[in-house]
């Protein structure tokens, strides 16, 4: 009999550590830090994988963040992968939330699915033996289906203090957990490695849509109420399952692994087994600069060059510039990435720190810890190349077909020249095209939209100057995309 199978796809992370490069919104399961996919492209593809005679494979459901949305959707469609869901969490509450509304999603909106197995994983983790992470999970699939909780566990091949660990009680392809254990210190790392019967984890799970819901309502009902509220007060619109955003803001934050896995192995009375299948895929869950560098391909001398980057006399080092040429000579043990608003150089054997970074640019409210230089937005781009007293100057792409929003601004005026494609420009009653080498005026206060009727992506330069330059000068009168003003920064 084959097993249903729902492939739940966590994308709601934030990636601080690699900072300048992962930012809040557009964190690193959106950019390609392994190959030419993205993370999460990596990790949709993967799962891709599993169906086979036994087992009958659903579209993805993805978990992801309110204002990454057209991200996902666009990375999906590069695919051609059609999502079965992407539920959109208003704000960020943990993994267990996010688990818990991939879980009622399958009871209560796959039809004729019986309970399916739930196989889980992060959008921002990479595995290089792809045949050998289908193989553990198909293991993991058949492990599930008797209605037990299954984690995949990675062999350390290092003393690291960044993982938490999962402790077993028997050797083969799937073990019984014995526990888990927090991120140890450096010797106590060096034990486990030692020891043998301790594994990272990965925070990859498979069990029953069921079988999580009720192991959430046995420990912590608190997060299985809250849930279900915010589950019921949902909202459908565009292709996106919106939970209720005020019963969703009082779900307690909380992981899988503190809410419910933790618990099992020292509860078996509560009949919830916990089970671990090894898993020896190349598999690494680039949580900092660190760990880019390990999987990276290196010189010989352990060095690391990526995008514009020339090392001399140095070792060990990892350079990854962006926009411009950027050299080192006689460093060890150095991370420097180059963006075109941000630079960072630390020791790589601290790079867990750049967090602490990122927490001091919110404290100061900087937008380099939220946005890039470039913006992503659904109809394509803009990137602000220069900025002064009075004036911003923005390169702006819109996709064949898109549009933006129609809008005026209170506080400036805009010059449009046209670099490539064709615009059609809406600026109060006038309805115009314009080319290449072309230039149209938008007054202050005058209600306007720019279109591409091309075939080709439309590039413009916008010189904007007025009083105020920010972001959320805008009134928004009709949006393609759905989006109301209070939701999305002008640009939009």
């Amino acid at each position: 009999m084959k097993q249903t199978v729902l492939p739940v796809v966590m994308a709601g992370g934030s990636g601080t550590r690699l900072w300048p490069l992962s930012r809040a919104l557009y964190p690193k399961q959106f950019l390609a830090l392994s190959g030419k996919d993205t993370l999460f492209q990596q990790a949709v593809q993967r799962l891709k994988g599993l169906a086979n005679d036994t087992i009958d494979l659903a579209p993805p459901c993805i978990v992801g963040n309110e204002e990454h949305r057209f991200l996902t959707l666009d990375q999906l469609r590069e695919m051609k992968v059609p999502a079965a869901a992407v539920v959109l969490e208003p704000m960020g509450r943990n993994t267990a939330p996010a688990l818990t509304l991939a879980a009622l999603y399958a009871r209560d909106e796959m039809g004729n699915a019986e309970d399916p197995i739930l196989v889980v994983t992060p959008a921002d983790q990479t595995v290089t033996d792809v045949p050998a992470f289908t193989a553990a999970l198909r293991q993991a699939v058949d492990a599930a289906a008797d209605g037990s909780i299954v984690i995949l566990g990675i062999q350390p091949d290092r003393p690291d203090t960044g993982f938490g660990y999962i402790r077993t009680r028997a050797d083969g392809a799937v073990q019984p957990v014995a526990a888990f254990v927090e991120k140890p210190d450096l010797e106590t790392a060096k034990r486990y490695l030692t020891e043998g019967c301790y594994y990272w984890n990965s925070g990859m799970f498979v069990l029953r849509a069921s079988v999580w819901l009720k192991a959430l309502a046995h420990f912590r009902p608190d997060i299985a109420q809250a849930t279900e509220a915010a589950w019921r007060g949902k909202s459908t619109d565009n292709g996106f399952i919106r939970p209720g955003k005020d019963e969703f803001a009082v779900i307690p934050s909380e992981s899988v692994d503190y809410a419910v896995m933790e618990k099992c192995p020292a509860e078996p009375k509560a009949g919830f087994g916990v089970k671990m299948v090894p898993l020896a895929a190349g598999w690494s869950d680039l949580g900092a600069w660190e760990a880019v560098w390990q999987v990276s391909e290196k010189d010989g001398d352990g060095n690391v060059a990526q995008g514009d980057a020339v090392i001399a006399s140095s070792r060990n080092t990892l350079v990854h510039a962006t926009s411009r040429l950027v050299s080192a000579v006689g460093l060890d043990n150095v991370v420097i990435v180059e963006t075109p608003d941000a630079v960072l150089v630390a020791d790589r054997s601290r790079s867990q720190e750049v967090k602490k970074i990122v927490t001091e640019l919110e404290q100061r409210e900087r937008s380099e810890c939220t946005l890039h230089r470039l913006v992503h937005r659904p109809w394509g781009w803009y990137d602000s190349i220069d900025c002064g007293p009075r004036f911003q100057v923005k390169r702006i792409m819109v996709k064949p077909g898109a549009s933006l929003s129609l809008q005026m601004h209170h506080h400036r005026a805009e010059h449009w020249i046209v670099v490539s494609g064709t615009a059609e420009v809406t600026c109060g009653q006038k309805k115009l095209l314009i080319t290449e080498n072309q230039s149209t005026y938008i007054p202050l206060g005058e209600v306007h939209r720019l279109t591409n009727p091309g075939t080709i992506p439309l590039e413009i330069i916008e010189v904007q100057s007025g009083a105020y330059l920010g972001e959320d000068d805008i009134v928004r009168f009709e949006d393609t995309y759905g989006r109301m003003p209070a939701q999305v920064p002008a640009g939009a």
